[in-house]
C-alpha cells in the first residue's frame, strides 16, 4: 500500500510559513498585494479567483480583484495591466487564463512586468528558469517539487519521467527536476513505448490531461507518482491522469485528485507574491 501525499496538509504548512513572513514584513511597514484580473464569466475561472482571494486573506496579503466583462478589448485590458504595473501597492499581477478568444494571452502576459509576473509565464522569467537563475517558479511545477520534498525522496540521480510538454507544467517541471540533478525524460503524444519509458521512473509526473490514462502497468514498484491532471471520469466525478485505485498499491507515494497538486498551486502563487514583495523591498 502506497503512502498518500496530502496536498492540503503540505499547502497548509507552506501558507503558515508565508503568513509568518508576511506578518514580519508588516511590522517593518511593508504590505504584500496581489492583483487578480478575470475577464468574462467562465465558471471554473471564477472558482479559481475566489480560492486565490481566500488564500490571500489566510496569509495576510491585500487582494485586489478586477472582474471585467466578456467584451473587454485588448486595449482596455492592456491599459489595466499598465496601471497595475505602475501601482506600488501591487507586488504580483495574475491575469486568469484562459482569456476570451478575441484576446491574445501572449500579448497580455508579455506586458506584465517580469518582476510582478507571479505566474512566471513572461519570456524573461521562462528564460531565467531555463538557466537556473530565477526568483519565481511556475506555480504548479513548484508545488510538485514541494510534494516530492515532503516524501523525503532524493531527486539527484533518480530517473524522472514527465508526461506532457506544455509550457505551463511539462517543460518547466522537467527543468526543475533537472536543476535538482534528476535524469529527466519528457514524454508526449509521439513518444514510442510510453509504458516502458514510464516504468523506468523513480519519480513519475503525469500532466497529460487524459482521465485515468496511467494504470499500474505504467509505473515502477515503489515509484513516487505525482498526478497533475484535473479531469472528469465517465460518471462526471473529478479525477486525475492516474488511475488512483489501480496504482495505489504499486506506487511508493501517490497524490490523490482532488487534494494533491491542486492546493499546492495556490500556495505557490502566494509564495511567488511574497518573493516579489521581498525582492522589491530588498529583503531577499
Amino acid at each position: 500500500m502506497s503512502k498518500i501525499i496530502d496536498g492540503k496538509a503540505v499547502s497548509a504548512q507552506v501558507k503558515e510559513r508565508i503568513k509568518a513572513e508576511t506578518a514580519a514584513l508588516k511590522e517593518q511597514g511593508i504590505e504584500v498585494g496581489l492583483a487578480v484580473v478575470i475577464v468574462g464569466e467562465d465558471p471554473a475561472s471564477k472558482v479559481y479567483v475566489r480560492n486565490k482571494k481566500r488564500a490571500c486573506e489566510e496569509v495576510g496579503f491585500n487582494s485586489y480583484e478586477y472582474a471585467l466583462p466578456e467584451d473587454t478589448t485588448e486595449e482596455q485590458l492592456l491599459e489595466l495591466v499598465q496601471k497595475l504595473n505602475a501601482d506600488d501597492k501591487v507586488n504580483g499581477i495574475l491575469v486568469q487564463l484562459p482569456l476570451p478568444k478575441h484576446l491574445d494571452d501572449k500579448v497580455i502576459i508579455n506586458n506584465i512586468l517580469p518582476e510582478k509576473d507571479v505566474d512566471a509565464f513572461h519570456p524573461v522569467n521562462v528564460g531565467k528558469i531555463m538557466i537556473g537563475d530565477y526568483s519565481f517558479l511556475p506555480c504548479t511545477p513548484a508545488g510538485v517539487m514541494e510534494l516530492i520534498a515532503s516524501t523525503g525522496t532524493e531527486i539527484a540521480g533518480k530517473e524522472c519521467v514527465v508526461i506532457g510538454r506544455s509550457n505551463i507544467v511539462g517543460k518547466p517541471q522537467a527543468m526543475l527536476l533537472l536543476h535538482r540533478s534528476g535524469t529527466v525524460t519528457i514524454c508526449h503524444s509521439k513518444t514510442e513505448n510510453l509504458k516502458e519509458v514510464c516504468r523506468r521512473a523513480d519519480i513519475l509526473v503525469a500532466a497529460v490531461g487524459r482521465a485515468k490514462m496511467i494504470t499500474k502497468d505504467y509505473i515502477k514498484e515503489g515509484a513516487v507518482v505525482i498526478d497533475v491532471g484535473m479531469n472528469r471520469d465517465e460518471n462526471g466525478k473529478l479525477c486525475g491522469d492516474v488511475d488512483f485505485e489501480d496504482c495505489k498499491d504499486k506506487a511508493g507515494y501517490i497524490t490523490p485528485v482532488p487534494g494533491g497538486v491542486g492546493p499546492m498551486t495556490i500556495a505557490m502563487l502566494m509564495q511567488n507574491t511574497l518573493t516579489a514583495a521581498k525582492v522589491k523591498n530588498k529583503k531577499m
